[in-house]
């Protein structure tokens, strides 16, 4: 679907304005796994009924053969995804003409927390980094990028959820 997000958005923010309950919205994915058994592999569906299942793997740096995408790397995925979209959208309010645009993203862990050799070291990415490159129509004024930069970095959920975590809450149903 190409076209306007002023236009997208337009009537969803009048709708959020009059009706702020409206406005939330509820994310989910599913994993499960077809093998019980298998420890190193599960698939993950990032929204129900979609049809799109992720193998999922275990980074050899825990032992497993890292032959599909870790966690870690769906979590990169998410964020470079998320940052993409969000440059695209925000550009298109802008009025800016994007000729390239690719997000790199990496994330960095010390998995000594993870295999419990170490209670110095946390469990979790320790850094990401985001990368965003991309080219504008010859001649796009600077002071527009740099509007461009603010406004996609700060309206990326994802980002801004690593930034700020949420109370996240785990609950084991036996």
């Amino acid at each position: 679907m190409r076209g306007s997000v002023n236009e997208a958005q337009a009537p969803l923010r009048v709708k959020y304005k009059d009706s702020p309950d409206s406005s939330m919205v509820l994310d989910h994915a599913i994993a499960s796994s077809g093998d019980h058994s298998d420890p190193f592999h599960s698939r993950v569906e990032p929204m129900d009924g979609c049809g799109v299942v992720i193998p999922v793997g275990v980074h050899q740096a825990v032992g497993g053969p890292h032959d599909a995408p870790t966690p870690g790397d769906i979590l990169c995925a998410a964020l470079a995804a998320c940052q993409d979209s969000s440059v695209r959208m925000v550009a298109n309010l802008l009025g800016i003409e994007l000729s390239f645009l690719e997000v790199r993203v990496t994330a960095e862990v010390d998995v000594r927390g993870t295999l419990g050799l170490s209670k110095d070291v946390p469990v979790g990415f320790q850094s990401i980094r985001c990368e965003v490159n991309l080219k504008a129509k010859e001649g796009t004024n600077p002071e527009l990028l740099k509007k461009l930069s603010a406004a996609s970095e700060y309206c990326c959920v994802v980002q801004q959820t690593l930034k700020n975590p949420p109370r996240v809450q785990t609950q084991f149903n036996f």
